[in-house]
């Protein structure tokens, strides 16, 4: 089999196994280098340090795994049907999670079959070695998909394909195999900033730069200690993530649903209360959210950022009790955030608003509108 057909064999495989779209490039990311020193000498990369220990690593897939000489990209949808967007984020009092998370986590699920991609290939080929990766390495993987004709990189700085949006995870395979790369993807957005102002904190600080100090899924996945007072008010219900810049998106609105039964929502993330979910204790926590992605939080940040969303919502004399009585024997980190969430329903019991904010109006309209089948 010489390259072009094994290529094409590969990819019929990646399709066989789920993938919605599977691509090939070259393990070149030297062009991209300057701009990833750039952005983390901004301190873009807030807290996780992780990205700043790996340096150019994360640009130099080679190094990372010896001996690669092509890389293998794929794509699996994940938007949940009926994902009820507007529904949710129009109702203060529920929990907005973002929704990736909603069911099984993907990481495990993909990083499986993206082995049984490689079995196949080594069953073909007998000198093979090849190591798959699934965001849990130091590796560039949304230009690794772009060079792979996968998609092109949105403002927002997702990678965005025609007819799928943006609501699908990435996952690659380094290979020691010199295959045939495809053609790197050149659409762009144009003139749209629709991710850019409709951003809740304004993260996406400039086309295809993210401050992941500013942003909500930053603020409460990765950020270990307590939330910047200037962007409680502005979180809102979202206490796992956040899909603003997803949803504006004009892209995003001819997204296919995903078949995937472990992507699909979990029963506890049916019509969950801000309060319930604020009042489950530890081991409540870990059982509703064993194999999600969500559990990494830990229940201390799961409660801290539950308590800021309390915060936001209207008034309600049980969420006061309910705060009051977390406080009592809240660590430091939740204590700051209860105190302040307890003085966002004092203030509102005095002026009754039950109002959604502004900024949140203006998205569930969006939704409404653009993605009339998701909201």
């Amino acid at each position: 089999m010489d390259k072009q057909q094994l290529a094409k064999q590969i990819k019929q495989w990646a399709s066989e196994l789920g993938f919605q779209a599977c691509g090939i490039s070259k393990p070149d990311l030297s062009q991209h280098e300057a701009k990833l020193q750039q952005w983390l000498d901004a301190g873009y990369h807030g807290e996780m340090q992780y990205m700043a220990e790996h340096g150019m690593l994360r640009a130099r897939p080679a190094e990372l795994h010896p001996g690669t000489l092509s890389v293998i990209s794929v794509r699996l949808d994940y938007l949940p049907k009926q994902a009820g967007f507007a529904t949710n984020l129009a109702d203060p009092t529920q929990a907005y999670i973002s929704r990736y998370a909603l069911g099984r986590d993907y990481h495990k699920l993909l990083r499986n079959r993206l082995k049984q991609l490689g079995q196949k290939i080594a069953g073909l080929i007998g000198d093979y070695n090849g190591r798959p990766f699934v965001d849990s390495a130091p590796i560039l993987e949304r230009p690794l998909a772009q060079q792979a004709g996968i998609g092109w990189t949105g403002k927002h700085s997702l990678i965005l394909a025609e007819g799928a949006g943006s609501w699908f995870f990435l996952g690659e395979l380094l290979v020691n195999l010199e295959l045939p790369p495809d053609e790197p993807h050149q659409g762009d957005c144009g003139s749209c900033m629709a991710c850019i102002t409709s951003c809740p904190t304004g993260a996406i600080v400039e086309p295809y730069v993210v401050d992941a100090r500013r942003c909500i899924s930053y603020l409460t996945i990765e950020l270990k200690g307590a939330i910047p007072a200037e962007f409680r008010p502005l979180i809102g219900n979202r206490i796992y993530g956040c899909d603003d810049c997803q949803l504006v998106c004009p892209v995003n609105r001819t997204a296919p649903l995903s078949e995937e039964a472990d992507f699909q929502r979990r029963p506890q993330w049916q019509d969950q209360s801000l309060l319930a979910l604020f009042q489950w204790d530890e081991s409540t926590f870990l059982k509703h959210t064993e194999g999600s992605a969500i559990r990494r939080i830990g229940h201390q940040r799961w409660q801290r950022n539950v308590a800021v969303a309390l915060g936001n919502a209207p008034y309600q004399p049980e969420i006061t009790t309910v705060l009051t009585q977390q406080l009592a024997h809240a660590s430091p980190l939740l204590a700051e955030h209860i105190e302040w969430a307890l003085l966002q329903q004092k203030q509102k019991s005095w002026q009754q608003a039950n109002l959604l904010p502004r900024a949140t109006a203006r998205l569930v309209r969006i939704i409404q509108k653009g993605l009339p089948r998701d909201a």
